[in-house]
């Protein structure tokens, strides 16, 4: 046997992920409910010959993540809400130079400092760019300790294909939650191919240049263009999603993360009580499984959106039926998460 079962928190799987994917670099700075990450970095990083830096801020840790990046290595950064707010320009940086990196959000409550509960309120963050300038993060959200780690390890390898940042979207109660997961025993080879055009030195070839200032007429646009047909290849080839019941349904219920395996359950009792009842569940956010998503709810009744949000993802759902379905909503922010029997109830309602 390969693997091993393991029983972690989805912060701990994360660290598990990272290590097992090849990280030689990270720089965070505490803030709950993701500090097991940095906490398990700090212990195990320096190990397997990598470094670990607790930076003096949000804003510094992720330009740490920019240098190292450059450098070649495979670099990432974890926080939770207020903490990713501080790293949008340094995300933008990173994603206009083409770097790869991997950033993790365990959302909390917000807006403001919030609290520590779960939430799923920064999607608009995550997928329409919360810092400056025309440019994509690859969104991975994870359902399950198992899934934080399989995405985790894809995130490392999708950040080098496309020379791109991806960002796990994970929540409160995913990060604290503690499940079996499966855990490779032997150390994963990296295959992916040199990085060329990364700054190693340049005594045996040509110098590189790393850079997002492009002050020369047009060259920018150029620039952007560039970036624009990248990000369409990853909308053809990454995205993901899961149908749980959906062929048969009448009623379609939309959730992702955490909030989908409530919304598992009540599917399952909706089906005891005789309401074919289906759910749909992005797994990237971006790209959005918008294709799939209509065609999934060409011919029911209705859908049903649920989020612990006041309608963040929803606007996503809505684009992709374009008004062919009627779309409702359920949700609770703040630290509010839906219950199942709260989304049993609007499901009879309607």
């Amino acid at each position: 046997m390969n693997e091993k079962k393991k029983l972690s928190s989805g912060n701990e799987a994360i660290v598990h992920a990272a290590i097992y994917a090849g990280c030689k670099f990270y720089a965070g700075y505490p803030i709950t409910p993701q500090n097991e990450i940095p906490a398990l970095m700090s212990r195990h990083l320096g190990s397997i010959g990598g470094v670990f830096i607790q930076a003096e801020s949000e804003l510094a840790a992720i330009n740490m993540v920019f240098g190292a990046s450059a450098a070649g290595a495979r670099a990432m950064t974890t926080s939770s809400s207020p903490g990713i707010s501080l790293k949008q320009e340094g995300i933008s940086y990173i994603a206009g130079a083409e770097l790869p990196a991997v950033i993790v959000n365990m959302v909390r409550g917000g807006p403001g400092l919030g609290n520590i509960a779960p939430s799923q309120s920064d999607y608009f963050q995550a997928t329409k760019g919360g810092g400056h300038g025309d440019y994509r993060l690859i969104v991975l959200s994870p359902a399950s300790v198992q899934e934080t780690f399989d995405l985790t390890v894809k995130a490392f390898d999708l950040a080098d294909k496309y020379r791109n940042p991806v960002m796990i979207l994970g929540d409160g109660l995913l990060a604290q939650m503690i499940e079996q997961f499966i855990l490779p025993k032997q150390n994963r080879k990296i295959t992916n191919q040199k990085k060329t055009w990364a700054l190693t030195g340049a005594k045996n070839r040509s110098p590189n240049i790393i850079r997002t200032l492009f002050l020369k007429e047009g060259a920018l646009e150029e620039h952007n263009l560039m970036l624009q047909n990248k990000y369409r290849l990853i909308e053809k080839n990454e995205i993901s999603f899961e149908q749980y019941l959906t062929k048969d349904a009448d009623i379609l219920l939309v959730a992702y993360g955490t909030m989908a395996r409530i919304v598992k359950g009540a599917v399952d009792s909706l089906r005891s009580q005789g309401i074919k009842a289906g759910l749909f569940r992005p797994i990237s956010l971006w790209p959005f499984p918008s294709q799939a998503l209509k065609a999934a709810a060409n011919d029911k009744q209705k859908l049903l959106v649920v989020e612990m949000s006041y309608g963040q993802m929803l606007e996503d759902v809505k684009l992709s039926v374009a008004g062919n379905v009627s779309v409702e909503f359920l949700g609770r922010a703040g630290g509010g998460v839906p219950r199942e029997e709260a989304i049993i109830e609007k499901v009879k309602t309607l």
